[in-house]
Protein backbone atom coordinates (compact mmCIF):
# COMPACT_ATOMS: atom_id res chain seq x y z
CA UNK A 1 0.00 0.00 0.00
CA UNK A 2 1.25 3.53 -0.59
CA UNK A 3 3.24 4.90 2.31
CA UNK A 4 0.67 7.93 2.09
CA UNK A 5 -2.62 8.63 0.10
CA UNK A 6 -4.39 12.20 0.06
CA UNK A 7 -7.48 12.85 -1.49
CA UNK A 8 -7.38 16.48 -2.71
CA UNK A 9 -10.76 18.29 -3.42
CA UNK A 10 -10.18 20.89 -5.89
CA UNK A 11 -12.64 23.21 -7.09
CA UNK A 12 -10.19 25.30 -9.61
CA UNK A 13 -9.19 27.88 -6.70
CA UNK A 14 -5.39 27.79 -6.00
CA UNK A 15 -4.51 24.97 -3.77
CA UNK A 16 -4.20 25.08 0.02
CA UNK A 17 -1.06 24.96 1.62
CA UNK A 18 -1.61 21.10 2.48
CA UNK A 19 -2.83 20.81 -0.93
CA UNK A 20 -0.10 22.11 -3.06
CA UNK A 21 2.66 20.30 -0.37
CA UNK A 22 1.17 16.39 -1.00
CA UNK A 23 0.90 16.99 -4.57
CA UNK A 24 4.77 18.18 -4.89
CA UNK A 25 5.66 15.35 -2.63
CA UNK A 26 3.43 12.41 -4.43
CA UNK A 27 4.88 9.83 -6.72
CA UNK A 28 1.49 8.94 -7.78
CA UNK A 29 -1.21 11.12 -9.15
CA UNK A 30 -4.55 9.99 -10.45
CA UNK A 31 -7.43 12.42 -11.80
CA UNK A 32 -9.45 13.68 -14.69
CA UNK A 33 -7.23 14.40 -17.99
CA UNK A 34 -7.89 17.99 -17.35
CA UNK A 35 -6.59 18.04 -13.50
CA UNK A 36 -3.76 16.74 -14.33
CA UNK A 37 -3.02 19.04 -17.18
CA UNK A 38 -3.88 22.29 -15.56
CA UNK A 39 -2.48 21.14 -11.53
CA UNK A 40 1.20 21.26 -11.02
CA UNK A 41 1.36 17.35 -11.27
CA UNK A 42 5.82 15.95 -10.78
CA UNK A 43 7.12 15.30 -13.78
CA UNK A 44 8.87 12.06 -12.43
CA UNK A 45 4.99 10.85 -10.69
CA UNK A 46 3.12 8.35 -12.80
CA UNK A 47 -0.06 9.87 -13.70
CA UNK A 48 -3.89 7.77 -13.75
CA UNK A 49 -6.43 9.36 -15.37
CA UNK A 50 -9.48 8.45 -13.41
CA UNK A 51 -11.83 6.40 -15.47
CA UNK A 52 -12.76 3.43 -13.20
CA UNK A 53 -12.42 4.25 -9.69
CA UNK A 54 -11.67 0.86 -8.69
CA UNK A 55 -9.05 0.22 -10.97
CA UNK A 56 -6.80 3.47 -9.51
CA UNK A 57 -7.89 2.29 -5.93
CA UNK A 58 -6.34 -1.43 -6.56
CA UNK A 59 -3.36 0.43 -8.17
CA UNK A 60 -2.97 2.77 -5.47
CA UNK A 61 -3.13 -0.28 -3.21
CA UNK A 62 -0.07 -2.08 -5.39
CA UNK A 63 2.30 1.50 -5.36
CA UNK A 64 5.01 2.59 -2.67
CA UNK A 65 5.45 6.44 -2.09
CA UNK A 66 2.79 8.60 -1.87
CA UNK A 67 -0.05 8.66 -3.67
CA UNK A 68 -2.37 11.71 -4.61
CA UNK A 69 -5.95 11.89 -5.54
CA UNK A 70 -7.84 14.58 -7.20
CA UNK A 71 -11.10 14.99 -7.26
CA UNK A 72 -14.10 17.88 -7.82
CA UNK A 73 -14.85 19.68 -4.93
CA UNK A 74 -15.90 17.78 -2.00
CA UNK A 75 -14.64 14.32 -2.62
CA UNK A 76 -16.60 13.62 0.24
CA UNK A 77 -19.72 14.30 -1.10
CA UNK A 78 -20.85 11.50 -3.62
CA UNK A 79 -17.41 11.91 -4.51
CA UNK A 80 -14.25 9.16 -4.43
CA UNK A 81 -13.99 8.88 -1.15
CA UNK A 82 -16.83 6.23 -0.62
CA UNK A 83 -15.25 3.85 -3.17
CA UNK A 84 -11.42 4.46 -1.98
CA UNK A 85 -12.47 3.68 1.60
CA UNK A 86 -14.01 0.10 0.75
CA UNK A 87 -12.54 -2.64 2.70
CA UNK A 88 -11.16 -4.57 -0.34
CA UNK A 89 -8.57 -2.02 -0.95
CA UNK A 90 -7.20 -1.40 2.96
CA UNK A 91 -6.64 2.38 2.34
CA UNK A 92 -5.88 5.10 4.75
CA UNK A 93 -6.77 8.36 3.65
CA UNK A 94 -6.09 12.10 4.25
CA UNK A 95 -9.30 14.08 2.39
CA UNK A 96 -8.56 17.58 1.96
CA UNK A 97 -12.00 19.46 0.39
CA UNK A 98 -12.93 22.17 -1.47
CA UNK A 99 -16.08 23.72 -1.68
CA UNK A 100 -18.84 20.84 -3.20
CA UNK A 101 -19.71 20.95 -6.68
CA UNK A 102 -23.49 21.29 -5.45
CA UNK A 103 -22.41 24.11 -3.25
CA UNK A 104 -20.65 26.15 -6.21
CA UNK A 105 -23.75 25.40 -8.36
CA UNK A 106 -26.38 26.98 -5.92
CA UNK A 107 -23.82 29.93 -4.93
CA UNK A 108 -23.77 30.41 -9.09
CA UNK A 109 -27.16 30.83 -8.96
CA UNK A 110 -27.77 32.88 -5.68
CA UNK A 111 -29.52 30.20 -3.84
CA UNK A 112 -30.63 28.94 -0.55
CA UNK A 113 -29.59 24.80 -0.36
CA UNK A 114 -30.27 23.06 2.03
CA UNK A 115 -33.63 22.32 1.46
CA UNK A 116 -32.89 20.84 -1.92
CA UNK A 117 -32.88 16.93 -2.73
CA UNK A 118 -29.47 15.84 -3.88
CA UNK A 119 -28.99 13.11 -6.27
CA UNK A 120 -26.75 11.73 -8.60
CA UNK A 121 -27.57 10.13 -11.76
CA UNK A 122 -24.23 7.57 -11.81
CA UNK A 123 -25.08 4.00 -11.97
CA UNK A 124 -28.05 3.91 -14.73
CA UNK A 125 -29.99 5.83 -11.90
CA UNK A 126 -31.34 8.52 -14.20
CA UNK A 127 -34.88 7.14 -14.56
CA UNK A 128 -34.55 7.34 -9.93
CA UNK A 129 -32.92 11.12 -10.58
CA UNK A 130 -35.46 11.98 -12.62
CA UNK A 131 -38.77 11.07 -10.11
CA UNK A 132 -37.16 12.88 -7.88
CA UNK A 133 -37.21 15.62 -9.94
CA UNK A 134 -40.67 15.22 -10.39
CA UNK A 135 -41.73 14.92 -6.80
CA UNK A 136 -39.63 17.86 -5.42
CA UNK A 137 -39.31 21.70 -6.44
CA UNK A 138 -35.82 21.73 -5.82
CA UNK A 139 -33.36 19.38 -6.65
CA UNK A 140 -29.60 19.27 -7.62
CA UNK A 141 -28.33 16.41 -10.50
CA UNK A 142 -24.58 15.41 -9.91
CA UNK A 143 -24.66 13.85 -14.07
CA UNK A 144 -22.67 11.58 -15.94
CA UNK A 145 -22.06 11.07 -19.46
CA UNK A 146 -25.10 9.60 -21.08
CA UNK A 147 -26.69 10.74 -18.30
CA UNK A 148 -26.28 14.49 -18.21
CA UNK A 149 -28.82 17.41 -19.24
CA UNK A 150 -30.41 16.85 -22.13
CA UNK A 151 -31.55 13.07 -21.46
CA UNK A 152 -32.71 14.14 -17.75
CA UNK A 153 -35.09 16.45 -19.53
CA UNK A 154 -36.28 13.91 -22.37
CA UNK A 155 -37.19 11.89 -18.97
CA UNK A 156 -39.29 14.50 -17.91
CA UNK A 157 -41.16 15.20 -20.76
CA UNK A 158 -44.32 17.25 -19.92
CA UNK A 159 -43.40 18.18 -16.60
CA UNK A 160 -42.08 21.73 -16.65
CA UNK A 161 -39.02 22.73 -14.83
CA UNK A 162 -36.08 25.41 -15.18
CA UNK A 163 -32.82 23.89 -15.80
CA UNK A 164 -29.70 26.07 -13.85
CA UNK A 165 -26.76 23.72 -16.28
CA UNK A 166 -23.33 24.66 -14.54
CA UNK A 167 -20.70 23.24 -16.93
CA UNK A 168 -16.92 23.07 -16.07
CA UNK A 169 -17.14 24.69 -12.33
CA UNK A 170 -14.33 26.34 -11.18
CA UNK A 171 -12.67 26.30 -14.35
CA UNK A 172 -11.87 29.20 -17.13
CA UNK A 173 -14.47 27.62 -19.10
CA UNK A 174 -17.32 27.83 -16.56
CA UNK A 175 -20.68 27.99 -18.05
CA UNK A 176 -23.89 28.72 -16.02
CA UNK A 177 -26.91 28.75 -18.46
CA UNK A 178 -30.64 29.10 -17.27
CA UNK A 179 -33.69 27.96 -19.61
CA UNK A 180 -37.05 25.40 -19.73
CA UNK A 181 -36.84 22.22 -19.26
CA UNK A 182 -38.14 21.75 -23.09
CA UNK A 183 -35.65 23.73 -24.14
CA UNK A 184 -32.59 21.59 -22.75
CA UNK A 185 -32.02 18.86 -25.18
CA UNK A 186 -31.38 21.27 -28.28
CA UNK A 187 -28.07 21.27 -26.82
CA UNK A 188 -24.61 19.69 -26.60
CA UNK A 189 -23.71 20.27 -23.19
CA UNK A 190 -20.07 19.65 -21.86
CA UNK A 191 -18.69 17.29 -18.82
CA UNK A 192 -18.40 17.13 -15.83
CA UNK A 193 -21.70 19.23 -15.16
CA UNK A 194 -24.34 19.77 -12.41
CA UNK A 195 -27.80 20.93 -13.19
CA UNK A 196 -30.11 22.25 -10.58
CA UNK A 197 -34.15 21.22 -11.65
CA UNK A 198 -35.93 23.97 -9.82
CA UNK A 199 -39.63 24.28 -10.20
CA UNK A 200 -43.50 23.13 -9.83
CA UNK A 201 -46.58 24.37 -7.60
CA UNK A 202 -44.39 23.87 -4.30
CA UNK A 203 -41.80 25.97 -5.08
CA UNK A 204 -41.32 28.94 -3.72
CA UNK A 205 -40.12 32.51 -5.35
CA UNK A 206 -37.26 33.45 -6.89
CA UNK A 207 -34.13 32.62 -5.20
CA UNK A 208 -35.74 31.27 -1.91
CA UNK A 209 -37.09 27.77 -3.18
CA UNK A 210 -39.69 25.31 -1.16
CA UNK A 211 -40.52 26.64 2.60
CA UNK A 212 -41.16 22.47 3.64
CA UNK A 213 -43.71 22.51 1.56
CA UNK A 214 -46.66 24.54 1.55
CA UNK A 215 -48.40 25.25 5.22
CA UNK A 216 -45.69 22.99 7.53
CA UNK A 217 -42.81 24.43 9.82
CA UNK A 218 -40.21 26.60 7.52
CA UNK A 219 -37.28 25.34 6.53
CA UNK A 220 -33.72 26.32 8.11
CA UNK A 221 -33.16 23.41 10.41
CA UNK A 222 -32.91 20.08 8.71
CA UNK A 223 -30.80 20.14 5.76
CA UNK A 224 -33.17 17.87 2.88
CA UNK A 225 -35.85 17.53 4.75
CA UNK A 226 -38.71 15.74 2.29
CA UNK A 227 -40.71 18.31 1.08
CA UNK A 228 -44.31 17.69 2.43
CA UNK A 229 -43.08 16.44 5.53
CA UNK A 230 -44.43 16.73 8.75
CA UNK A 231 -46.70 19.64 6.69
CA UNK A 232 -49.50 20.78 8.22
CA UNK A 233 -50.59 17.42 9.98
CA UNK A 234 -47.70 14.58 11.08
CA UNK A 235 -48.18 11.07 10.29
CA UNK A 236 -50.46 9.35 7.26
CA UNK A 237 -53.39 7.47 6.27
CA UNK A 238 -54.91 10.51 7.72
CA UNK A 239 -58.68 11.18 8.71
CA UNK A 240 -60.77 11.44 5.53
CA UNK A 241 -62.08 14.76 6.34
CA UNK A 242 -58.83 16.04 5.98
CA UNK A 243 -58.67 16.35 2.74
CA UNK A 244 -60.24 18.85 0.77
CA UNK A 245 -63.80 17.93 -0.86
CA UNK A 246 -63.89 14.13 -1.64
CA UNK A 247 -66.66 13.03 -3.07
CA UNK A 248 -67.04 12.65 -6.85
CA UNK A 249 -70.87 13.71 -6.63
CA UNK A 250 -72.09 15.78 -3.47
CA UNK A 251 -72.61 13.31 -0.62
CA UNK A 252 -70.79 10.58 -2.55
CA UNK A 253 -66.57 9.48 -0.93
CA UNK A 254 -64.50 8.81 -3.17
CA UNK A 255 -61.63 8.36 -0.54
CA UNK A 256 -60.67 5.19 1.32
CA UNK A 257 -60.71 4.89 4.53
CA UNK A 258 -58.15 5.95 6.84
CA UNK A 259 -57.38 2.15 7.57
CA UNK A 260 -57.08 0.96 3.88
CA UNK A 261 -55.13 3.49 2.76
CA UNK A 262 -52.70 2.90 5.77
CA UNK A 263 -52.41 -1.17 4.43
CA UNK A 264 -52.19 0.40 0.55
CA UNK A 265 -49.12 2.76 1.13
CA UNK A 266 -47.71 -0.59 3.26
CA UNK A 267 -47.92 -2.62 0.54
CA UNK A 268 -46.61 0.12 -2.28
CA UNK A 269 -43.55 0.72 0.02
CA UNK A 270 -43.25 4.84 -2.05
CA UNK A 271 -39.90 5.64 -1.56
CA UNK A 272 -37.87 8.87 -2.93
CA UNK A 273 -37.06 7.78 -6.66
CA UNK A 274 -39.95 5.71 -7.06
CA UNK A 275 -42.88 6.69 -9.77
CA UNK A 276 -46.37 6.00 -8.19
CA UNK A 277 -49.39 5.57 -9.93
CA UNK A 278 -52.57 6.01 -8.71
CA UNK A 279 -55.42 5.00 -11.27
CA UNK A 280 -59.06 6.08 -10.42
CA UNK A 281 -57.58 8.41 -7.69
CA UNK A 282 -60.49 10.56 -6.96
CA UNK A 283 -59.49 13.71 -4.53
CA UNK A 284 -56.24 12.55 -4.21
CA UNK A 285 -56.06 10.88 -0.70
CA UNK A 286 -54.14 8.29 -1.41
CA UNK A 287 -51.89 9.80 -4.17
CA UNK A 288 -50.78 12.82 -1.86
CA UNK A 289 -49.91 10.57 0.97
CA UNK A 290 -47.94 8.45 -1.69
CA UNK A 291 -46.05 11.68 -2.29
CA UNK A 292 -45.12 12.35 1.05
CA UNK A 293 -43.18 9.61 1.10
CA UNK A 294 -41.29 11.11 -1.36
CA UNK A 295 -42.09 9.48 -4.35
CA UNK A 296 -43.28 10.99 -8.01
CA UNK A 297 -46.92 10.19 -8.00
CA UNK A 298 -48.90 10.47 -11.58
CA UNK A 299 -52.88 10.47 -10.79
CA UNK A 300 -54.86 9.82 -13.20
CA UNK A 301 -59.12 10.41 -12.61
CA UNK A 302 -61.32 10.42 -15.21
CA UNK A 303 -63.71 13.29 -13.26
CA UNK A 304 -62.17 16.70 -13.88
CA UNK A 305 -63.80 18.16 -10.61
CA UNK A 306 -62.08 15.07 -8.52
CA UNK A 307 -58.91 16.14 -10.76
CA UNK A 308 -59.14 20.01 -9.55
CA UNK A 309 -60.11 18.74 -5.68
CA UNK A 310 -56.71 16.53 -6.20
CA UNK A 311 -54.96 19.72 -7.22
CA UNK A 312 -56.01 21.47 -4.04
CA UNK A 313 -55.06 18.58 -1.70
CA UNK A 314 -51.63 18.49 -3.13
CA UNK A 315 -51.01 21.83 -2.60
CA UNK A 316 -52.50 22.11 1.06
CA UNK A 317 -49.34 19.54 1.44
CA UNK A 318 -46.70 21.15 -0.36
CA UNK A 319 -46.50 17.94 -2.54
CA UNK A 320 -46.35 16.97 -6.57
CA UNK A 321 -48.52 15.65 -8.10
CA UNK A 322 -48.54 15.50 -12.31
CA UNK A 323 -52.78 14.76 -12.45
CA UNK A 324 -53.28 12.95 -15.79
CA UNK A 325 -57.48 14.04 -16.57
CA UNK A 326 -59.05 10.33 -18.28
CA UNK A 327 -60.16 7.30 -18.26
CA UNK A 328 -57.43 4.21 -17.13
CA UNK A 329 -56.95 2.29 -20.17
CA UNK A 330 -56.70 5.36 -22.45
CA UNK A 331 -54.17 7.08 -20.82
CA UNK A 332 -51.61 4.61 -19.57
CA UNK A 333 -49.92 4.71 -22.70
CA UNK A 334 -48.69 7.49 -22.93
CA UNK A 335 -47.33 8.10 -18.75
CA UNK A 336 -44.03 7.08 -17.50
CA UNK A 337 -42.74 4.00 -16.48
CA UNK A 338 -44.21 2.99 -12.55
CA UNK A 339 -42.49 1.37 -9.80
CA UNK A 340 -45.47 0.52 -7.90
CA UNK A 341 -49.28 1.10 -9.22
CA UNK A 342 -52.64 1.45 -7.10
CA UNK A 343 -55.61 1.07 -8.88
CA UNK A 344 -58.67 2.69 -7.05
CA UNK A 345 -61.20 2.54 -9.39
CA UNK A 346 -61.72 0.76 -12.42
CA UNK A 347 -62.06 -3.12 -11.96
CA UNK A 348 -60.19 -5.93 -13.46
CA UNK A 349 -59.54 -4.41 -16.91
CA UNK A 350 -57.82 -1.06 -15.76
CA UNK A 351 -55.83 -3.84 -13.20
CA UNK A 352 -54.66 -5.70 -16.39
CA UNK A 353 -53.95 -2.70 -18.30
CA UNK A 354 -51.45 -1.50 -15.28
CA UNK A 355 -50.14 -4.92 -15.11
CA UNK A 356 -48.83 -4.67 -18.80
CA UNK A 357 -46.51 -1.81 -17.77
CA UNK A 358 -45.06 -4.17 -14.93
CA UNK A 359 -44.59 -2.75 -12.06
CA UNK A 360 -42.54 -3.75 -9.23
CA UNK A 361 -46.05 -3.72 -6.98
CA UNK A 362 -49.55 -3.40 -7.52
CA UNK A 363 -52.47 -2.52 -5.15
CA UNK A 364 -56.12 -2.82 -6.00
CA UNK A 365 -59.63 -2.03 -4.43
CA UNK A 366 -62.68 -3.97 -5.67
CA UNK A 367 -66.09 -3.71 -5.03
CA UNK A 368 -67.56 -7.11 -4.70
CA UNK A 369 -65.86 -10.80 -3.88
CA UNK A 370 -66.40 -12.05 -6.94
CA UNK A 371 -64.59 -9.08 -8.41
CA UNK A 372 -61.82 -9.34 -6.26
CA UNK A 373 -61.34 -13.35 -6.95
CA UNK A 374 -60.91 -11.62 -10.99
CA UNK A 375 -58.38 -8.93 -9.85
CA UNK A 376 -56.77 -11.64 -7.81
CA UNK A 377 -56.51 -14.67 -11.28
CA UNK A 378 -55.52 -11.25 -12.73
CA UNK A 379 -52.50 -10.56 -10.88
CA UNK A 380 -51.25 -14.13 -10.73
CA UNK A 381 -51.81 -14.50 -14.13
CA UNK A 382 -49.15 -11.74 -14.35
CA UNK A 383 -46.79 -13.65 -12.51
CA UNK A 384 -46.74 -11.60 -9.41
CA UNK A 385 -47.16 -13.18 -5.58
CA UNK A 386 -50.96 -12.28 -4.93
CA UNK A 387 -52.63 -11.86 -2.02
CA UNK A 388 -55.73 -10.03 -0.84
CA UNK A 389 -58.06 -9.36 2.14
CA UNK A 390 -61.33 -8.00 2.85
CA UNK A 391 -60.76 -4.84 5.47
CA UNK A 392 -63.44 -3.71 7.60
CA UNK A 393 -63.48 -1.71 10.71
CA UNK A 394 -66.00 -0.41 13.39
CA UNK A 395 -65.54 3.01 15.51
CA UNK A 396 -65.23 2.75 19.17
CA UNK A 397 -67.56 4.35 20.89
CA UNK A 398 -68.04 6.46 24.83
CA UNK A 399 -70.48 5.72 27.17
CA UNK A 400 -73.12 8.63 26.65
CA UNK A 401 -72.06 11.31 29.16
CA UNK A 402 -68.70 10.94 28.82
CA UNK A 403 -66.31 13.40 28.47
CA UNK A 404 -65.78 13.77 24.43
CA UNK A 405 -69.24 11.88 23.77
CA UNK A 406 -72.58 13.25 21.96
CA UNK A 407 -75.34 13.63 23.68
CA UNK A 408 -76.37 14.55 27.53
CA UNK A 409 -77.72 10.80 29.51
CA UNK A 410 -75.46 9.83 32.18
CA UNK A 411 -72.84 6.92 31.36
CA UNK A 412 -74.55 3.58 31.36
CA UNK A 413 -71.59 1.78 32.94
CA UNK A 414 -70.72 -0.42 30.08
CA UNK A 415 -67.99 1.46 29.49
CA UNK A 416 -66.34 1.61 25.44
CA UNK A 417 -69.29 0.85 22.63
CA UNK A 418 -69.04 -0.89 19.23
CA UNK A 419 -70.49 1.81 16.81
CA UNK A 420 -71.81 0.73 13.00
CA UNK A 421 -68.98 -0.59 11.41
CA UNK A 422 -68.35 -0.13 7.45
CA UNK A 423 -69.60 -2.84 4.44
CA UNK A 424 -65.68 -3.44 4.16
CA UNK A 425 -63.37 -2.99 1.45
CA UNK A 426 -62.00 -6.30 -0.77
CA UNK A 427 -57.85 -5.24 -1.33
CA UNK A 428 -55.82 -7.32 -3.41
CA UNK A 429 -52.13 -6.70 -3.96
CA UNK A 430 -49.17 -8.35 -5.53
CA UNK A 431 -45.14 -8.36 -6.12
CA UNK A 432 -42.66 -9.19 -8.91
CA UNK A 433 -41.34 -12.75 -8.36
CA UNK A 434 -37.64 -12.76 -7.82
Amino acid sequence: MADRITVIGWDGTPLTEAAAAALAAATLVAGAPYQLKALPVPAAAERIALGSIQLAARRIAEHRGAAVVIAEGDPGFFGVVRTLRRPEYGLELEVLPAVSSVAAAFARAGMPWEDAQVVSAHGGRLRRAANVCRAHPKVAVLTAPGAGPSELALMLHGVHRTFVVCEALGTPDEDITVLTSDRVADHIWRDPNVVLVIGGSSAGGPGGGPQGGGAGEAAGWLAGRPVGYPGPDRGWALPTDTYTGTGRTPGATDTLPAHVRALVLARLGARPGDLVWSVGAGSGALAVEAARFGAAVVAVEADGSACARLAVNARRYGVEVETVHGHGPDVLGELPEPDAAVVENGGPDVVRAVLSRRPERIVAVARTLAEAEEVRRTIADAGYRADGALLQSAPLLAPPGAPGASGTSAADGHGLRLGVGDPGTFLLWGEQKA
